[in-house]
């Protein structure tokens, strides 16, 4: 399975030396994308430590049926795309968007994604970029669709200065689409299988264009669906490169049962960790991969991986008073002071390497491994173990460290009093990191520590505090000295003696 490589140099590529290493933000992306994202979270992996973002829950109604999707109102024990607490009118988001900005200077986005599609309710998500442009102009504004409307929007879209645009498209061949898609519903009818698919593809494909020729990123986001889509999405991976995408987004299938979505109760699996890392390989050949996506629901608030929406309620907005010219000077000089920390290199804490080029003690290959890291931002290892709601994962090896995705899971420890107390969700958390050689963590009890080691993955906290590329360097190394490195594979084996 891989990726055509025969077009380079399109809007959207970014050539064969592209790449997802830490050493800069946009990993390989040309300079004037880059500068484009370099604050934006969702569009950029170094950002994704320092910035903040957040969704506004205005557009309730969708105009396809996704065999994956479920949309759930007021609700707020799940996190996923289409789960909502509270739904807002624009006047309600507005308010609660300038809430936010003023609590959270790091916050520099705000997005319209869902739980519905913003552009099947055009009169309330303009509304809302309408007045935000006027009242809060220091914040970006983007949407995230399915595309169906899009042609009739991407001016509009263009028009309230939204540089940034999701486009969820699993498919480019109707047959395929049809086992994703029952119905759309086009000009007053509800139109079901190929010709369904047909429609929503040929729309997405002229939406696509359309808002690259106005001068919009857009990234694309597909569904990895086992047995569906996954060896297709490499042809959906060429078509949106060539179109002008310029970052793709491939995310597992979440399908649990409780969820209660097609999917979900007619048994259709998600991927595993080896499916997914597999196709985000075959699909990175050139064109830039998002891998810290976090499926965000559609009122998520705050860092990536957290979400401060409960703070924000309506019932609390009321007694919230906002002076936002004086929030936004605070939030210039916050962000100023961000993006001057972001462009100063890694401070080694103990040891200093230069973690970009690993030189190994001895001849011959090391294979690379993954390492699991338990953070809470900032890009430092400052998480307990037993607190991990996500562990980031990176890939290591003589050569390079780099950034490969994100695994969700249950904390183990909930509080003091909760711990070890459900071998389940230990047993989720492994399964999770089955393929990872080692876990940095600042802190981490003697239980997980044994179990860790049992299933043969190396704890460690003892790299609490540094920066994570220096830390899984490090750890790396060590690893290599004490022998408890995995062999290296006949391909690595060869890659390190050339």
């Amino acid at each position: 399975m891989a990726c055509d490589t025969s077009a380079k140099g399109s809007a959207g590529g970014c050539g064969s030396g592209c790449g997802t290493g830490p050493a800069n933000a946009g990993g390989g992306l040309p300079d004037h994308i880059r500068a484009r994202v370099e604050d934006h979270p969702c569009f950029s992996e170094q950002a994704h430590h320092h910035f903040a973002r957040m969704h506004v829950a205005v557009a309730p109604a969708c105009n396809i049926q996704c065999h994956y999707c479920n949309r759930k109102y007021d609700c707020s024990n799940e996190s996923r795309p289409g789960v909502v607490s509270e739904l807002l009118n624009p006047e309600q988001a507005v308010k609660k968007t300038l809430a936010v900005a003023a609590a959270i200077p790091q916050m520099t986005v705000l997005g319209i994604a869902g739980p519905g599609d913003p552009l099947a309710n055009p009169e309330r998500t303009f509304a809302t970029f309408r007045e935000l442009a006027k009242t809060a102009p220091d914040i970006r504004l983007c949407v995230s669709t399915n595309g169906l409307q899009l042609p009739q929007h991407a001016e509009e879209l263009a028009k309230y200065n939204i540089e940034h645009v999701t486009i969820t498209i699993n498919c480019v061949d109707p047959d395929i689409g049809a086992k994703i898609y029952p119905w759309i519903f086009w000009e007053n009818r509800r139109i079901r299988g190929r010709k369904a698919a047909e429609i929503l593809i040929k729309q997405q494909q002229e939406g696509l264009e359309k808002l690259v020729a106005l001068g919009v990123l857009v990234k694309v986001n597909s569904v990895l669906i086992p047995g569906i889509n996954d060896e297709h999405l490499a042809e959906v991976n060429r078509i949106v490169r060539d179109k002008g995408a310029f970052l793709h987004n491939i995310m597992p299938l979440i399908a649990e049962a409780e969820h209660g979505t097609f999917y979900g109760l007619t048994g259709q699996r998600g991927p595993t960790n080896e499916e997914l890392t597999a196709v985000q390989d075959a699909c990175a050949t050139d064109m830039k991969l998002m891998k810290h996506c976090r499926q965000c629901r559609a009122d998520a608030v705050g860092m990536l991986g957290e979400d401060r929406g409960a703070e924000f309620t309506l019932d609390k907005l009321d007694a919230m008073e906002v002076d936002y010219a004086a929030a936004m000077e605070h939030r210039r000089e916050v962000q100023a002071q961000i993006k001057e920390q972001m462009k100063a290199p890694p401070q080694p804490v103990a040891v200093p390497i230069e973690f970009v080029r690993l030189k190994p003690p001895v001849a011959g290959a090391r294979p690379r491994v993954s390492i699991a890291v338990a953070t809470k931002g900032g890009n430092v290892v400052n998480e307990h173990f037993g607190h991990a709601n996500e562990f980031l994962i990176y890939r290591v090896d003589d050569e390079k460290v780099e950034f490969h995705g994100v695994r969700k899971v249950a904390p183990y420890c909930t509080g003091a009093e909760h711990c070890d107390e459900d071998q389940s969700v230990l047993n989720g958390i492994l399964e999770a990191l089955s393929d990872c050689t080692g876990v940095l963590s600042a802190k981490i009890g003697i239980e997980p520590w044994e179990q860790l080691e049992a299933a043969g993955l190396v704890p460690n906290a003892d790299h609490a505090w540094q920066p994570i590329e220096q830390a899984v360097a490090e750890f790396y190394r060590e690893l290599a000295e004490s022998g408890r490195l995995p062999k290296a594979s006949a391909p690595e084996a060869l890659r390190g003696a050339v």
